[in-house]
C-alpha cells in the first residue's frame, strides 16, 4: 500500500514538472514572441535605469522586439545622449520601435530618433530641435535687501553661471559658444539617426514644435498611430506571427514622483544650473 501511494505521488510530481516544463517553455516565447514597452516619462534627469532596462531586453532572446513610449518634454544633455546611443546599440541586435505620447519634444525626441521605427500619435507635439541653458539672477533683489556676494575664483568665467550677477557681454558670448556646440551635436544626431540630410536638419532645427502630422512630413517620425499600432509594428519588424506578449516593468509611485515634468522638480533635483534640451508649454484640449 505504501509503495503503492509512493508512486502515486511520483506520478503527481512528474505531471506538475510536465506542466511546470510547458508553462515555462510558453512564457520563454517558444509558442509567441515577446514585446518589451520601456517608459520614459516627464523630464529626462538620469539615464541608468532606463538603459539598464534596455539593455536587459536586448540580451534576452525571448524578447523580439522593444518598444519604447515616450512622453517627455526632454530634460539633461548628458542623459539623453547616453540613452540615444543605448538605443543605436540595441537596434543592430533586434528593432526598436519609438511610440510618441502626448510630447517627445527636445531631449524627448533626441532619444527617439536612432530607432528602427517612429510612431507619432497626430497630436504628438515633437521636434524643438534646440538647446537652452537658464541662469537664475538674483542681482536685483540681493540689491534691495542690501546683500551682496563676494567671490574668489581661479579663472575669469569660473563664476560665469552665478546667479548673484548680470551677465557680461563676453560672458553672454562664451555661453553662446557652449549652447551653439551642444545644439550641432543634436543636429547631427537626428540626421544621423533619421537619415536625413544635415543642411535640411538645420532648417527645422530652430527650436520650433510640431504636430505629429507635420513631423511625418518632415520625415522627423515614420508613421501615425497610437501605442497599441507601435506594438503592432514592432511584433511585425520582430517577425512576431500572432499576437505578441507584451511585457513591461511596474513602476513605483516614488519613481512617478520623481520622474514628474514640472520645472520646480527638475531645479530641485539637478544643480541649479544646466544645459537642457527641453520644450517647456503643453497643449491641452
Amino acid at each position: 500500500m505504501k509503495s503503492k501511494s509512493l508512486k502515486i505521488l511520483f506520478i503527481v510530481i512528474g505531471i506538475l514538472l510536465l506542466v511546470s516544463f510547458v508553462a515555462t517553455i510558453i512564457e520563454s516565447g517558444f509558442s509567441t514572441g515577446k514585446v518589451a514597452v520601456v517608459n520614459i516619462k516627464g523630464v529626462i534627469v538620469e539615464s541608468r535605469q532606463t538603459i539598464d532596462e534596455i539593455k536587459q531586453y536586448r540580451k534576452d532572446p525571448t524578447i523580439k522586439a522593444i518598444v519604447i513610449r515616450v512622453d517627455s518634454p526632454g530634460g539633461a544633455v548628458v542623459p539623453s545622449q547616453e540613452i540615444y546611443e543605448e538605443i543605436k546599440r540595441t537596434i543592430s541586435v533586434k528593432p526598436v520601435v519609438v511610440s510618441m505620447g502626448s510630447v517627445a519634444a527636445s531631449g524627448g525626441y533626441y532619444i527617439s530618433c536612432p530607432a528602427t521605427k517612429i510612431v507619432a500619435n497626430s497630436g504628438t507635439l515633437t521636434g524643438s530641435i534646440g538647446v537652452l541653458i537658464e541662469i537664475p539672477n538674483i542681482k536685483g533683489l540681493l540689491d534691495k535687501i542690501g546683500v551682496k556676494a563676494e567671490v574668489i575664483k581661479s579663472g575669469r568665467y569660473k563664476d560665469i553661471t552665478s546667479p548673484f550677477k548680470s551677465l557680461q557681454n563676453d560672458e553672454r558670448e562664451v555661453l553662446q559658444q557652449l549652447i551653439d556646440d551642444v545644439h550641432e551635436q543634436f543636429i547631427k544626431a537626428v540626421a544621423e539617426g533619421r537619415k536625413i540630410p544635415i543642411d535640411k536638419v538645420k532648417k527645422i532645427a530652430d527650436g520650433r514644435v510640431f504636430t505629429g502630422l507635420k513631423a511625418k512630413e518632415l520625415g522627423l517620425v515614420d508613421e501615425i498611430g497610437d501605442l497599441d499600432y507601435a506594438i503592432k509594428v514592432a511584433a511585425q519588424l520582430g517577425k512576431i506571427k500572432g499576437e505578441p506578449q507584451v511585457v513591461t516593468k511596474k513602476s513605483t509611485l516614488l519613481i512617478e514622483l520623481l520622474k514628474s515634468d514640472t520645472e520646480s522638480l527638475i531645479k530641485k533635483i539637478l544643480p541649479y544650473i544646466q544645459v537642457f534640451y527641453l520644450y517647456s508649454p503643453v497643449l491641452q484640449n
